[in-house]
């Protein structure tokens, strides 16, 4: 790899946390594992505070954790060769501003262009991945697709973070969050989803059951549904119990943390990509709220990730599409949809830490995207 020594990674924020929390743990992988100097041009620094606290919002470029951060205001600016990287990433099809396309098309050795496009588990990834794609100027871009075969570019993993989760002590941490001894021990859920999802329902269900349950939720993530259980604001530190459910609502945590919040709880809600791609990596049993796709193309995505993840899992598979009003039957019957997933929680913890090696298997999507570069100089 020591043909690379910078790359650029440019990243315009779409869905709040998803777009950018990829693009940091990416930058910080490659600056961490690979040695690379990489600059991470983002165009929203408010979200990306939230999930990473040090971030100064005024600052025009900034070092975070060893990454160069550059706000990307607008597609103006003049760019000279000696600015460009020999590995360019755009994220998921976002244009790169035009002056610095020129000042790629300057430089000898052309640099490696990246689009990085977004994960999906329908087969026609497996065709497209590493494809090119001829520009202007005696410029080449190459797809890379994440994915969860071989024949693609695995998924987002850091190399130590087996290792930190082997490690995780997690009554402790669920105690640094406030969870009382009675939380701890009662069925832990996190939830993380859109606006649109029935979390209502769910709550009414889950207060109406038999087993104690602590629903841990982000604050800001499904408001009206918590203030509607809560009676009050529904920021962080709000606690209430009501029946067999206690929401508390937890102030948003940075990416690390977030990551222990997975692994301490015995479901997790999980929504977009990064979030999806973390609670894989968690090994426990979740449920995926897709990002929602015009014409309900996102049920399409979320049916080729089923059925590759839960065949053998009906009841969670049926939970799934029910949460993403994509399911069939009494859709609204919450209590005898989660008393047919309790019923499957064995397997579904064990269909999860296989999913886990398997995907392993695979390699990291850091690593398999500068060994395909590699190739291409």
């Amino acid at each position: 790899m020591m043909k690379f020594r910078r790359l650029d990674l440019f990243c315009r924020v779409v869905d709040n946390y998803g777009d950018i929390g990829i693009c940091w743990r990416l930058a910080k992988q490659l600056v961490r594992e690979h040695g690379l100097a990489v600059t991470l041009y983002v165009d929203d620094l408010a979200s990306f505070r939230r999930i990473c606290p040090v971030v100064d919002v005024a600052a025009e470029r900034q070092l975070v954790d060893g990454v160069t951060v550059r706000h990307w205001r607008d597609q103006d600016g003049v760019y000279t060769p000696a600015e460009v990287a020999d590995i360019v990433i755009e994220f998921f099809a976002v244009d790169i501003p035009p002056g610095y396309v020129d000042a790629m098309a300057q430089c000898e050795p052309r640099p490696v262009w990246f689009n990085l496009e977004g994960l999906t588990a329908e087969e026609w990834v497996e065709g497209c991945h590493r494809l090119s794609s001829m520009q202007p100027r005696g410029l080449t871009k190459h797809f890379f697709f994440p994915g969860f075969t071989d024949k693609t570019g695995g998924l987002l993993r850091e190399a130590e973070l087996a290792q930190q989760r082997l490690q995780f002590e997690p009554a402790a941490f669920l105690s640094q969050l406030g969870l009382t001894p009675a939380e701890i021990a009662a069925t832990k859920v996190s939830l993380f989803c859109y606006p649109h999802a029935p979390v209502a329902a769910l709550f009414d269900a889950w207060r109406q059951g038999d087993a104690p349950i602590a629903c841990l939720v982000p604050e800001g993530v499904a408001a009206d549904a918590v203030r509607a259980f809560t009676g009050g604001d529904g920021g962080a530190g709000t606690v209430v119990t009501r029946g067999a459910l206690t929401v508390r609502v937890l102030p948003f945590v940075p990416q690390p943390d977030y990551d222990k919040l997975l692994w301490a709880c015995d479901l997790n809600f999980v929504r977009g990509e990064d979030s999806f791609v973390r609670a894989q990596w968690a090994g426990k049993p979740f449920i995926w709220h897709i990002y929602p796709q015009d014409e309900n193309l996102h049920h399409k995505k979320l049916r080729a990730f089923l059925q590759r993840y839960a065949g053998e899992l009906p009841h969670l598979a049926d939970f799934a599409l029910r949460w993403n009003g994509a399911g069939n039957g009494a859709a609204d019957d919450w209590r005898a949809l989660w008393a047919a997933l309790a019923a499957e929680s064995g397997a579904a913890t064990t269909r999860a830490e296989a999913w886990q090696q398997q995907m392993l298997a695979n390699g990291d999507l850091a690593g398999n995207l500068l060994s395909f570069a590699a190739t291409l100089r």
